[in-house]
C-alpha cells in the first residue's frame, strides 16, 4: 500500500468512533460542571450567599482548572499519559458528591476546586485526541469536540431544573451515572490513544509550521488572542453566572423557568460552536474569529434594554455568534505553535476557565455594590474588542 492509498473504512470508523467518544465525554464533563453553575440559586438560598460569594465559587472552580490545565498539557506533550483520561470524570464525580452533601461554604469551595481538577485533566488530552483523529479536518474535529461540551453545558441547567431544584441539594449525587459512563468511554479512548502512541513512537507530532511568521509576530498574535478571549469569556461569564439571577430579579421569573431560558442560551451556543470549526476550515480561522466576536455586538448592546421575550430572543444570536470563536481560536493557535497541541489546548482551555472565573468574581463584587442590571449594561460593550482580530496575521 502506498502513502497515498485511502485508509480503510475500518480505520475511518475507528477514528470517528474516537472523535465522537471524546465529544460525548466532553458533553458529560460539561454537564456535570454546569450543574454547579445551575444550582447557584439553590445554594444562595440555602446558605444566604452574596453575589460576591457566588462569584468566588466560580473563581475557585475555573482558576483551579486554568492553573492546572496548561501545566498538565505541557507535561503530557513530553510524557504522554493516555490512561489519565478516565481519571478526569472520577475527580469531577468526587466534587459533585461533596457538593451534594456539603453543609458549609468552605466545603462548597473545595467541591468546586475538585470539579476544576477534573476539567484540568480532561481537556488537554481530550482535545489532543480529537486532533489526532481529525484526518486533517482540524476545524471540524475541534468543533465536534467543542459542541459536545456546549451540549453538555446546555443540558446541565435543564437537568438541574428537573432533578436537583425540586428535590434539593442531595439530588446532585444522581449525576454519578454520568461520571461512570464517561469513565467507560474514556477507558476505550485511552486504549486507542495508547495504541496510536505505539504506532507512532518514532514519529513526533508535526512541528512544521504552516506560516512564515517570526517569533515576535507569533507572540503578538497570541497576545491578541488573549485580548479576544478576555472579551469573549468575561461576557459569557456574565451569562453563565448571573443570567438566571438577572431573569429572576429583573423579570421575576421562577428559578425553574430561569433554567429553561438558560437552556435556550446554551443550546444556541452549542449550535454556534459546531458551525465555527467547519466554516473556519473553508474560509479561514481568522475570519471566523473576528466575525464571531464583533458580530455579536449589536445584540449585546440591545440586551439590557428589552423585555423578557426580547431578552430571551436576543440570547439566541448572541450565543450562536459569540460561541463560534473558540474552536477557531484553538486551531489558529495550534497552527501558530505546531507540535505543542497539549500546551496550546491546556493554555487556551485554562485561560478560558481563568478569565471566566476572574470575570465572575469581579462582576459579583460589582453586582453587590450596584446591581445585576448595571453589570449587564457594562458587559454589553465587551464584544467591541473583536476589532482587535484585524491584527491577527495569516497562518496559512
Amino acid at each position: 500500500m502506498t502513502a497515498t492509498t485511502a485508509p480503510s473504512s475500518a480505520t475511518q470508523g475507528t477514528v470517528f468512533t474516537v472523535l465522537f467518544a471524546v465529544a460525548i465525554c466532553h458533553g458529560i464533563n460539561d454537564t456535570m460542571q454546569a450543574v454547579l453553575l445551575s444550582v447557584y440559586p439553590l445554594l444562595r438560598d440555602n446558605y444566604a450567599l452574596t453575589f460576591a460569594q457566588v462569584g468566588l465559587i466560580t473563581l475557585v472552580f475555573q482558576v483551579t482548572a486554568s492553573i492546572l490545565q496548561p501545566i498538565f498539557g505541557i507535561f503530557t506533550d513530553k510524557y504522554p499519559l493516555p490512561y489519565s483520561l478516565p481519571v478526569a470524570p472520577l475527580c469531577t464525580l468526587s466534587g459533585l458528591l461533596l457538593l451534594a452533601h456539603a453543609h458549609s461554604y468552605p466545603a462548597i469551595l473545595i467541591a468546586a476546586s475538585m470539579i476544576g481538577i477534573g476539567s484540568s485533566i480532561f481537556h488537554p488530552d481530550a482535545s489532543r485526541v480529537a486532533r489526532l483523529s481529525a484526518g486533517g479536518r482540524f476545524g471540524f474535529a475541534q468543533s465536534t469536540f467543542q459542541v459536545g461540551g456546549n451540549v453538555g453545558t446546555a443540558i446541565g441547567p435543564l437537568l438541574a431544573a428537573l432533578i436537583v431544584l425540586p428535590r434539593g441539594q442531595e439530588a446532585i449525587s444522581w449525576f454519578a451515572v454520568f461520571a461512570f459512563t464517561a469513565f467507560l468511554l474514556l477507558s476505550f479512548v485511552g486504549r486507542w490513544y495508547a495504541g496510536w502512541l505505539r504506532d507512532h513512537a518514532r514519529k513526533a507530532t508535526s512541528k512544521v509550521a504552516t506560516h512564515s511568521l517570526g517569533k515576535g509576530q507569533v507572540i503578538g498574535a497570541l497576545l491578541t488572542l488573549l485580548a479576544l478571549m478576555f472579551s469573549k469569556f468575561v461576557y459569557t461569564s456574565s451569562l453563565h453566572s448571573f443570567y438566571s439571577f438577572y431573569l429572576i430579579d429583573h423579570f421575576k421569573v421562577t428559578p425553574q423557568d430561569a433554567q429553561l431560558y438558560l437552556f435556550i442560551l446554551f443550546g444556541a451556543m452549542a449550535v454556534g460552536t459546531f458551525m465555527g470549526g467547519p466554516i473556519g476550515d473553508k474560509i479561514g480561522t481568522k475570519a471566523v474569529i473576528w466575525m464571531s466576536i464583533l458580530g455579536a455586538l449589536p445584540f449585546t448592546l440591545a440586551l439590557p434594554y428589552t423585555n423578557l421575550a426580547w431578552t430571551v430572543a436576543l440570547t439566541v444570536p448572541i450565543g450562536f455568534i459569540i460561541s463560534s470563536a473558540f474552536s477557531a481560536m484553538v486551531v489558529y493557535a495550534q497552527e501558530l505553535v505546531p507540535g505543542r497541541v497539549g500546551m496550546i489546548s491546556g493554555l487556551f482551555f485554562g485561560l478560558a476557565f481563568g478569565l471566566a472565573g476572574l470575570g465572575a468574581a469581579v462582576l459579583g463584587v460589582v453586582a453587590d455594590h450596584t446591581s445585576i442590571d448595571f453589570v449587564f449594561r457594562v458587559c454589553s460593550f465587551l464584544p467591541a474588542l473583536g476589532l482587535l482580530a484585524f491584527l491577527l496575521p495569516r497562518t496559512r
